[in-house]
């Protein structure tokens, strides 16, 4: 394929389409409003949907005490709700002018009497609506402007454009499209002039005389009146406030509350994980994560009972979620080509998921719709994007050997212009000084004891048991050299890794010392201190000035990859239930390294044919080459420029340097896909073209038709393996993920492969929504 220009300006081309493809946080709207009456009667409303209609959303609203019944139309669908004291304002679902909105509100008194229904607006859509207690604003799409309504007297005096509001009870505030600062407008000078002159924040909320705000690392900030003591202190994500209280949704999920009486979250609901939080006066409500119920508290008859519905839409439908990703479990809410959007977390650290996995099958994306979503659509845009820059990068590397694995992304040199050569870097102390610091690396890893059970063999026997490195004994390649199957002279069988130069380029370069010595130190530094029955054992090594050689046990079945690409049909992984204990051998592995490892490891390089399997068919994860120790204590990344194997690095990390555990993630991801589909990451399409696996296979997942893209060379699911197979297809969908916060963590990963396996002996009850939960 030739380029009509030079190649490092197609790759900065590249480079800004794939910065373009990652918009900015998105601010959906409101399905769940609280409203008071004069007598102090709390009304809690939200949007539903009828299971046999998803393209209808309806309200339904309970009072408490019970005595307020609004006649809400039967043949009207609305796409949000906000709510105040004395009035509820809603707006239509325009299904086919997305341009317009159209706001109706009810006006109330005491028990739901005198009710009066009136339209006060219709005009260009609205981004986003809030409600304070008296009064409705929101933000214009294409101006994002703020207007306001059933505000006498409201005229504002900016025309700066806005991504998020809060309405309090005689102020707005919202946030800077861009960058992220606070502006504040209206009458109450206890807020107005009052707010953080610095920094950038991604949520803003109000309560009656102060608003607090939750900036892009997740720390909050409040000002105003009434912002009460003891303030939480840790890392945030959504935020809701009433007149004298607060209340904060960790990145984990759960809610955290203060205020005035000592006011604190219900012992009974610390632990439960929502997806959004709202309030209103002295009341708080938020949609459960698990089942999309909606749980309450703040007064005496909700402390009673919390539970108000047993399930809503957890948010509007829409077209376009921005880089927050599509909730799991939007299909059962969204009709064609829709979808809700999460609450996105802070920018560092990464955000945890909830713990738990609640099999709830009301979360679950339709299964029988066959129809694009937009989340498809963004991951296949996304996704050719990517490919896209990968097929053009694969001219930059410098050394590219061919083998199980792909073509390897090495740390230095040419990767530098596929990525961002102005951005700051940060080249680990190794990778910077790796053949001064090699035989200082060796004395230390021995001085802290690591290295005691490794065993240094001789030059001579190594080239004696492989007949001097043949061909003959070759099986393959790792991450700084070819791999070789040897016997022992005391008969124990091993796999010997020799580092070599590579074969020149086509540009005539061979690959650096300083890799080789890198690769070998890391490999030789992290198997000496780990032990893990699904990570390949380290048996000994021999170095020295010219050689640089790792001993490890032999895996007789050869790797994944051999089996999915190679074996094919005469592999005994020619089953659901073998492939996914595979799986789940491979995850106990790599959280391993990330969860229990002292600091954590980062493989980076986690792939089908680093995935070995033993006589008894266990499967461990092999070649640390690349392989890096988590940050540090009080850091969220690493920055380095990327590296890996092309098809498998993670695009977030690939494009931004940014490198975390979910980038490995990522990886695993990728692997499930081929596990199930049995095409390799980067395959050819009918036409000869190279097509990556994410871009092909997740649409069909996505729509409920994995049985289209499912391995042939494996026999179809039976149907207690059908259910587990389909729960796969969704967590494999989760682990690549365009962001990789909302990523599972590897000890989830682990959680629902377990759960996986065992529907596939018993009837299962899985549904893709317990993959991860909801952020």
């Amino acid at each position: 394929m030739a380029f009509p220009f030079k190649i490092p300006t197609f790759s900065l081309i590249l480079v800004l389409f794939s910065f373009l493809s990652f918009p900015h946080q998105f601010n959906s709207l409101s399905t769940l409003s609280i409203s008071y009456t004069s007598n102090n009667q709390t009304l809690v409303c939200a949007l539903e949907v009828p299971s046999s209609n998803q393209s209808q959303s309806f309200i339904n609203c309970t009072s408490f005490p019970s005595g307020i019944q609004i006649p809400f139309p039967n043949n009207v669908s609305y796409s949000s709700i906000v709510g105040g004291n004395g009035f509820i304002c809603a707006m239509r679902s325009q299904s086919l002018n997305t341009t317009i909105s159209v706001m109706e509100c009810w006006r109330f008194l005491a028990n739901g009497s005198n009710i009066s229904r009136k339209r006060i607006y219709r005009g260009p859509a609205l981004s986003e609506l809030e409600g304070g207690n008296h009064h409705v604003c929101g933000i214009v799409n294409g101006s994002n402007v703020i207007n306001c309504w059933l505000w006498n007297g409201w005229e504002s005096t900016s025309t700066q454009s806005f991504s998020s509001i809060a309405v309090g009870e005689d102020f707005v505030c919202g946030l800077l499209d861009g960058n992220g600062s606070v502006i504040c407008l209206g009458n109450d000078s206890n807020v107005v002039g009052q707010e953080p002159r610095n920094g950038s924040y991604s949520y803003i909320a109000a309560g009656s005389r102060y608003a607090c705000a939750i900036s892009l690392n997740g720390s909050l900030y409040c000002w105003g009146d009434r912002v009460g003591s003891n303030q939480p202190e840790g890392v945030f994500k959504d935020l809701a406030l009433g007149d004298d209280r607060s209340c904060v949704m960790r990145v984990n999920d759960t809610v955290v509350c203060w205020g005035n009486d000592e006011f604190r979250m219900p012992t009974t609901l610390q632990e439960t994980h929502f997806t959004r939080i709202v309030a209103k006066g002295s009341v708080f409500c938020g949609v459960v994560a698990s089942n999309f119920s909606v749980m309450c508290w703040g007064n005496d008859i909700l402390d009673r009972n919390h539970m108000v519905f047993s399930r809503v839409m957890p948010g509007p439908c829409t077209s376009h979620c921005g880089s927050c990703g599509a909730l799991p479990g939007y299909g059962s809410f969204c009709g064609q080509g829709m979808m809700v959007c999460q609450r996105c977390g802070p920018m560092e650290p990464p955000t945890p998921l909830s713990p738990g996995l609640d099999l709830a099958p009301t979360t679950a994306p339709s299964r029988d719709s066959s129809s694009w979503t937009a989340r498809m659509v963004v991951l296949l845009v996304v996704g050719c994007l990517g490919s896209l820059s990968l097929v053009a990068s694969l001219a930059f590397f410098l050394c590219r050997y061919r083998g199980g694995g792909g073509s390897r992304v090495h740390d230095s040199g040419p990767i530098e212009l596929a990525g961002n050569p102005q951005g700051p870097q940060r080249e680990p102390e190794d990778q910077q000084r790796a053949p001064q610091a090699l035989e200082k690396r060796l004395s230390h890893m021995y001085s802290m004891g690591n290295g005691g059970h490794l065993e240094e063999f001789s030059l001579e026997v190594l080239i004696k048991v492989t007949d001097n490195f043949s061909q003959e004994y070759r099986i393959g390649i790792g991450s700084f050299g070819t791999v070789y199957h040897a016997i022992l002279e005391d008969g124990r069988e091993v796999a010997i890794k020799r580092a070599e130069i590579c074969a020149p380029t086509p540009m005539g370069v061979k690959r650096k010392q300083e890799d080789k010595d890198v690769a070998f130190v890391a490999e030789l530094e992290f198997l000496s201190r780990l032990n893990h029955k699904h990570l390949v054992s380290l048996l000994g090594f021999y170095e020295d000035a010219n050689e640089r050689i790792l001993v490890y046990e032999y895996m007789s079945n050869c790797t994944l990859h051999d089996h999915i690409h190679k074996l094919k049909g005469s592999s005994p992984l020619t089953s659901w239930p073998n492939r996914l204990q595979v799986a789940l051998d491979a995850a106990r592995g790599i959280d391993y390294l990330h969860a229990y490892a002292v600091p954590p490891i980062i493989h980076r390089d986690i792939k089908p044919s680093n995935i070995l399997l033993d006589s008894k068919w266990t499967a461990k994860v092999s070649d640390f080459g690349l392989s890096l120790m988590g940050p540090k204590d009080g850091e969220t990344h690493l920055s380095l420029i990327a590296a890996g194997t092309l098809g498998y690095v993670d695009p977030e990390y690939y494009r931004l340097h940014i490198l975390t555990t979910k980038s490995d993630v990522y990886s695993f991801g990728v692997v499930l896909l081929e596990l199930l589909s049995g095409y390799k990451a980067i395959h050819t399409n009918d036409e000869g073209m190279p097509r990556n696996i994410v871009d092909f296979v997740v649409p069909y997942i996505m729509r409920g038709e994995i049985h289209r893209v499912l391995d042939p060379h494996v026999p179809p699911p039976t149907p207690l393996e059908i259910e587990a197979v389909q729960f796969i297809g969704y967590l494999a969908v989760d682990c690549v993920g365009i962001r990789g916060r909302c990523r599972p963590s590897m000890s989830e990963v682990v959680s629902c492969l377990e759960r996986a396996l065992t529907a596939c002996l018993v009837q299962p009850t899985l549904s893709p929504s317990s993959t991860v939960s909801s952020r």
